[in-house]
Formats: structure tokens, sequence, C-alpha cells
């Protein structure tokens, strides 16, 4: 049986993504250094002979191709799931050895280890912050210079740039995802769930970082991993860049905040900053061009305002199960 290796594997998009390739008959090997990931994720599967677990730094190529190793026998690893990266923007300002670390060299590593053990495709996790600030622009695959303002996007965008060398020299096949803002359960950091916590903290007021304005593309985590999986097994190309997201204008900050205020505490005034950044490297206002994606058959059936509805309402609950649980 095929083995479909998940790096980051205890990780938001990981936890959605693992049980849609159990389901689909794979077998399943998700590999996690736990710095972001949460060994909770891996609960729902841990009675499945199918899946398995590991706690390896993916950075470290030894340490990945022996983990691998150990688990396939004399099966064959069909691909790798490159979710693995740190997804702390901020944490990058402050240090740029995360993101070299644990976005750039994850990549490094895992693309040696493929080539090691003729591991013949990846699918991997990249992000809207290659393009960098380009304003009102309805950014599309080919829109350029690609210029990252953080060092999040800079590593993505030098691991996208080492998995294209690596489709030319070793023959394999590559999937890039460009991803919008994703938003869903379950939730281990983002807007929603700071807003979220800060309303805890704080019953009667919500501060907000910036001035509300900023603007962008937001999709339910269900629909990415539609999307992934749609691209995995559409497109007929070795090297596939996609940017996947909801075909709209965005949603603001302020009405974000707006709909965490009133699902969580109707009576809160909100509070906003300065400035249209929400911080160093963030990019205020973002849309996505994903017509190419539509051209190969795939959209979104939420809009982007819809999915940061639905993914209120669902952090929301998240929340709450964890104060019970935490009370009992």
């Amino acid at each position: 049986m095929d083995i479909h290796v998940v790096t980051g594997g205890a990780g938001f998009v990981a936890a959605n993504l693992i049980p849609r390739l159990l389901n689909g008959g794979a077998r399943v090997l998700a590999l996690d250094d736990f710095s972001r990931g949460l060994a909770e994720h891996w609960a729902p599967f841990r009675n499945e002979p199918r899946f398995a677990g590991a706690q390896v730094d993916c950075s470290d190529a030894d340490a990945l191709r022996g983990a691998i190793e150990r688990a396939r026998g004399e099966d064959r690893v069909a691909e790798v799931w490159h979710l693995a990266a740190n997804s702390d923007i901020p944490a990058g300002i402050r240090d740029p050895r995360v993101d070299l670390k644990d976005t750039f060299l994850t990549t490094f590593a895992v693309l040696a280890v493929m080539r090691d053990l003729a591991i013949p495709a990846i699918r991997f996790a990249s992000s809207s912050a290659v393009y960098g600030d380009l304003g009102e622009t309805a950014i599309h695959e080919a829109s350029g210079p690609l210029e990252p303002i953080s060092n999040y996007g800079a590593m993505k965008l030098a691991s996208e740039a080492q998995i294209r060398a690596a489709v030319e020299s070793d023959g394999i096949r590559a999937d890039v995802f460009r991803f919008p803002n994703v938003v869903g359960v379950p939730a281990t950091h983002g807007v929603i769930l700071d807003l979220l916590r800060k309303l805890k903290a704080t019953p009667d007021r919500l501060d907000v970082l910036g001035d509300g304005t900023q603007t962008k593309s937001y999709l339910h985590v269900e629909e990415l991993i539609e999307a992934m999986l749609f691209i995995a097994r559409t497109a007929s190309g070795a090297y596939n860049v996609f940017n996947i997201g909801p075909r709209d204008e965005g949603v603001s900050v302020r009405r974000i905040a707006e709909t965490v205020r009133d699902a969580a505490a109707p009576g809160a005034a909100i509070r906003f900053g300065e400035g249209g950044r929400g911080w160093v490297g963030d990019v205020p206002r973002f849309r996505y061009d994903t017509g190419r994606l539509a051209a190969l058959g795939w959209q979104p059936r939420l809009g982007s305002e819809d999915a940061v509805r639905r993914a209120v309402a669902q952090i929301a609950a998240q929340e709450e199960a964890v104060r019970r649980e935490a009370r009992a």
C-alpha cells in the first residue's frame, strides 16, 4: 500500500487533510516536531491501522529519512504533503532564523530525502506572502516581480524556487498551492482566535491591531483541502502553481472584528489601532485572481465573509469546549 507522508502533520491544515487521505484509502505517515503542531490532533486517528505519527525535526534530513524508512517497510512512498513551516509571521520578523529553519530548511531536507528514496511527488503549502504588497491588484500566478515583505514570504518563495529546481534535476512532480488566509478548526493561531481570546480577557472591549481597513481573501480550511486534493488529482503538468482562494474582494479586519464581537460579546466596544498594517510584514490589502484554478474545474462555495462567519462560530465553540474541559 502506498504511503502518503505529511510533514507538519500535527498542524491545523494537516488535521483536516489527514482524515481525507485516510477516507480515500491511503496509508498516512504524519511527521511533526510539535513546535507549533499539537499531538492531540492525532487522537482521532490513533486506532486507525493505516495511520502512523512520529515526532521528527523535518529540517534534519537524516532524522526525516530515518522516520520514513522505518515506517515504510516494503511499501512505496507515493508523495509528500509538505506542510511544515513557521506559521507565526511576527516571530519570523523578530528572529529570521525561525523561518530559515522551519520553512526553508524543512523544504531543503524534504527534497533531499525524496531524492534518496525516489519519492516521485511533492505537494507544497506555499502562500500569498510570496507576492509581496501589490495593493489593489488582483494577483495571478504570473504576477511579478515577486517581492515578499516578510521573512515568512521570503522563505516560502525560496522553497518554491528549490522545488522548481528539483523538478528539473530529479524528475519529480510538484504541485505548489499558494494559500490565502485560511480559517476554520482546529484553530491554533490567526486573527479570529486572537480576537476571541482578547474578548475573553476583556469582555467589555476588543482591541484590534491596525485601523481595521486591512482587507484580504479568506478561505475555509475544508474548501482548501478540497482544492488541494482536486489539483493533485487533476493537474497534469510536472510543475503546477495555483492560487487557492475565493473569487471576491475579500473581507476587512473591521468586519471580522464585528463578526467576532457579535458572536462572543455583543456589548463590547471595538477599539482600532492606527495605520493600515497590523504588524511589520503584514500585507494590508490582498485579492487573488483564481482564474487558473477555475479553468481547471474547481471553485469554492463560500466567499470570504461566509468563510469567516462559519469559522467564527466553529472557533467560538472550540474555545467554549476548552473552557468546559478546564472547569471539569
